[in-house]
């Protein structure tokens, strides 16, 4: 017998139909049900978004327990977990994850892989109700049907990114297990989803369809694949992604999109109506609990600080070499860690004073290291957050396109579109320190890159060689804790090749992940990535 799982989907999307079924329903004797049996149930065109819904709930994935945020954050050179006195040794991922040593059976590796899968397994039953009748829809069909391959291209750019050679599978019925395709396989498939579904999709902007793909998160995604696309294929697009970007930008200038006035306003509590999120992960503090990034930040004290309804765990912080790259003036600094000395909520007393050095990833004190404050922590908070999760945004459309501006020898353009972006992190300081110059851009980065022994760099490395370093700073700067570092470390060489807080180099095969050990035990067409 088959079932029809009703999963819990986007966030405001259930919100709405339940407010929508208790205010129009007088008895309150309602048998609820966790599963339909499929013969027993018709789905109309009403039933839709709910049937669409779990095509998007695994994006949830991203600010989860050892999700994407963790596989894009901890490899990098902005965030680490080091072994606190209440813990977080944790068998030795995130020591592993930190010094690339991580292994076929590591948990955010696997957890994205499964939740990729998950996804585009959904997509290709919804996919197939509809292209077999057994889905009615009346109207509307092709838009829907674009949406659905478009969020499955977004689950395959994922999976081309961090795993690179995957299957590709589009038939929901299929019961062969799947043949692997390469990664320049899966980054042409993903570009062929994207430019054939792209113009049926949606242009409205706002509430109507916030968490889904329009046509703009569409684009804002093809500039992301093509942005990276030397990575995965070794042949650059910076052309096309200036295009993609551009159009972006004409419809944030009809006004779909605009920059915040205020960083912190795209990252507070309700931050669904930010002018700025263009593809966002709704979560919610009841229905949609996984956004936990401040449990793993914050230091188990601090719930007397905000004051917050559940105790954090205290595990993640800066790198102390990062934190050294703000400028001071730049308030981003302080919009995205918490520093300093924390008070009782109610007493006033002093509970803990984060500071910026770390001992080592192996042993710390509970107040080392400054911690993510990026993501509004109200008073009350519960163990999960209700902001939503930032995954493309217009600042990121003006910055994708300034890199390939840059990269094209167009750098005094790049710096036009860094320094308008910049600016509302200097407006209320010292404003003249929110321009920048193309040669500027060109410089190497400052970060002070080397081995950190003792509250110091010990073998400096330094950061002048990168290529277009600058600018990856200022990646750094806009984007520290949104879940993307490692990528960018890979585009600009410096994910393999430098030294930081206490990672070495490492080997290139290391910029991709292993295929789990799960999946080679019950696919026998896989093979592993090289180098595991």
């Amino acid at each position: 017998m088959k079932y029809l799982t009703i999963t819990p989907g986007i966030a405001g999307i259930l919100s709405i139909l339940l407010l929508i079924n208790l205010n129009s329903c007088t008895d309150l004797e309602v048998e609820v049900f966790d599963e339909v049996i499929e013969s027993e149930f018709t789905p109309t065109e009403d039933d839709l978004i709910s049937l669409i819904a779990p095509v998007y709930t695994p994006l949830r994935m991203f600010a989860g327990w050892q999700g994407y945020f963790d596989l894009q954050e901890e490899s990098a050179d902005h965030i680490i977990t080091p072994v606190r006195p209440n813990g977080w040794y944790d068998g030795g991922i995130y020591q592993r994850m930190h010094w690339h040593k991580w292994t076929i059976q590591e948990w955010p590796p696997t957890n994205l892989w499964n939740s990729c899968y998950s996804g585009i397994n959904a997509a290709n039953r919804v996919l197939m109700q509809l292209e077999t009748g057994t889905i009615p829809v009346a109207s509307g069909k092709e838009a829907i049907i674009a949406e659905l391959k478009t969020t499955r291209a977004f689950y395959y750019w994922l999976l081309c990114d961090s795993h690179g050679n995957v299957p590709i599978v589009t038939d929901f019925a299929a019961t062969e297990p799947p043949t692997q395709n390469t990664r320049k396989e899966v980054y042409d498939f993903v570009i062929k989803e994207l430019t054939e579904n792209i113009p049926q999709l949606p242009e409205e902007a706002g509430l109507s369809m916030y968490g889904r793909f329009n046509k703009w998160a569409g684009k804002a995604l093809l500039a992301k694949v093509y942005l990276n696309a030397e990575v995965y294929t070794g042949t650059a697009e910076w052309d096309k992604c200036i295009e993609a970007c551009n159009d972006v930008i004409a419809a944030a200038e009809q006004g779909a999109y605009a920059l915040e006035a205020r960083y912190s306003d795209i990252f507070k509590t309700d931050n669904e109506g930010s002018s700025e999120l263009i593809f966002a992960i709704p979560y919610d503090d009841i229905f949609a609990t996984q956004n936990i990034i401040h449990m793993k930040t914050l230091d188990p004290i601090m719930q007397r600080v905000y004051p917050m309804q559940v105790q954090p765990w205290g595990g993640n912080c800066a790198v102390p070499q990062f934190i050294d790259t703000y400028d001071p003036d730049d308030t981003r600094l302080k919009d995205t860690w918490i520093m300093g000395p924390q008070y009782d909520a109610v007493t006033g007393e002093e509970l803990i004073n984060y500071v910026k050095t770390v001992n080592s990833i192996e042993s710390s004190e509970s107040n080392q290291g400054y911690r993510i404050g990026k993501y509004e922590i109200r008073p009350d908070t519960r163990g999960g957050l209700s902001n939503d999760f930032p995954v493309f945004r217009y600042a990121d459309i003006l910055m994708m396109k300034a890199e390939c501006l840059l990269r094209t020898g167009h750098a005094e353009e790049a710096a036009l579109l860094v320094t308008r972006v910049r600016e509302r992190a200097f407006n209320g300081t010292v404003p003249e320190k929110a321009l920048v110059t193309g040669a500027m851009l060109e410089q190497g980065s400052t970060y002070q890159y080397g081995y950190w022994e003792n509250g110091s760099v010990t073998e400096p490395e330094g950061g002048e060689d990168i290529q277009y370093g600058r600018f990856l700073d200022e990646l750094g700067w806009e984007f520290a804790a949104e879940g993307r570092r490692r990528r960018d470390l890979i585009r600009f060489g410096v994910f393999a090749t430098k030294t930081w807080f206490q990672h070495r180099p490492s080997s290139a095969d290391k910029t991709i992940f292993p295929i789990p050990e799960a999946e080679l035990n019950k696919n026998p067409n896989l093979v592993q990535n090289p180098g595991y």
